[in-house]
């Protein structure tokens, strides 16, 4: 899933950690990163090392990094849902990489609240989210390229809700709920295309497969590689899903978004109303969904309620920043 996003963005990488293998624990990941990461510094003399997010391999960065005494710059710095076990493990991971960090780049003001809070002070810049760029970046490569993808199972003129569902802390009955909620859905709206790219975890693939597959609106389809992800979602009305950078993504681009989660770590777009929280409970994403389907003035409410995430420019913003602080 990363080399297809290498790829469009024309990255090559200088080393590859190559620590992928099926049925990873996050023991894997966390040990295998760590010694990795320690070759690699090694290698570089790195008087920086930039860790993005809250993955686990962003916490093993900055960990690696400050076990050899380099700078941690954290980019996407500050989000919190102050609950350690949702998301898991991505709260421990950006709160830990959070103290670990010298240089905090957060994508909001109330992230930059959470770090005062935690007495991170020095250093913090707010200059919002990265993944804004990216998606500002890559529309105008794919238009620019005037590429076209086959989505002629998608029914010219009609609306697409598009559904990204992977998170560990559903797997088992609430996951089933989501997937039936959709199906109701499905069947209360004929009309409506219910695209869901469906992720690789076995967790996933099973429940969503045995009770989606037989919905003629319901595409579930391979997961997308990112430039036809991002025509998928300026394709789509809705936006259903339990991912963190898509509640950015999808409200830059005018589409309301609603969370599949109990608490969000970017409750800036749910104050903004880009957003609403609905849980994994099927009466709410049913009712929720329906509301926004055949309600016109609740639809353009969220859809054009204003973007708490930045403007597009972060990355020049920390290139300039950080440029200064590693001179002086």
């Amino acid at each position: 899933m990363l080399d297809q996003v290498l790829s469009f963005f024309e990255i090559v990488p200088d080393f590859d950690l190559d620590i992928m293998m099926p049925n990873q624990t996050l023991f894997d990941v966390t040990s295998n990163a760590l010694k990795k990461l320690e070759v690699v510094l090694t290698e570089s003399k790195a008087d920086c090392v930039f860790v993005q997010g809250d993955t686990t391999t962003a916490f093993v960065g900055a960990l690696a990094a400050y076990y050899k005494k380099i700078k941690v710059a954290h980019v996407e710095a500050g989000l919190r849902s102050h609950d350690k076990y949702s998301p898991f493990p991505e709260e421990m991971n950006r709160t830990l990489a959070g103290h670990l960090a010298d240089f905090h780049f957060t994508p909001t003001t109330q992230a930059v609240d959470h770090l005062k809070k935690e007495n991170i002070t020095r250093h913090v810049y707010n200059v919002g989210n990265t993944v804004i760029d990216a998606l500002f970046l890559g529309l105008e490569q794919v238009r620019k390229s005037k590429s076209t993808f086959d989505y002629s199972y998608l029914r010219a003129g009609n609306k697409m809700v598009l559904i990204t569902g992977h998170r560990r802390e559903s797997f088992g009955k609430p996951f089933e709920d989501i997937c039936s909620a959709i199906s109701t859905l499905a069947s209360k709206y004929p009309e409506v295309d219910f695209l869901y790219p469906v992720h690789l975890n076995p967790n996933v693939q099973e429940p969503v497969k045995r009770l989606l597959a037989n919905k003629n609106n319901v595409h579930l389809i391979e997961p997308l590689d990112y430039p036809e992800f991002i025509q998928m979602i300026e394709r789509s009305n809705i936006v259903l899903t339990d991912s963190g950078g898509l509640q950015e993504e999808a409200p830059s681009l005018g589409k309301p978004v609603l969370v599949m989660r109990e608490v969000t770590e970017r409750m800036e777009g749910v104050t903004a109303g880009t957003a609403k929280l609905v849980g994994t409970n099927k009466d709410l994403i049913v009712a929720e969904l329906s509301k926004l389907l055949d309600d016109p003035i609740a639809y353009e409410k969220m859809a054009k309620a204003v973007n708490p995430y930045g403007d597009g420019t972060a990355c020049k913003q920390i290139a300039d920043i950080v440029s200064k602080l590693l001179i002086h």
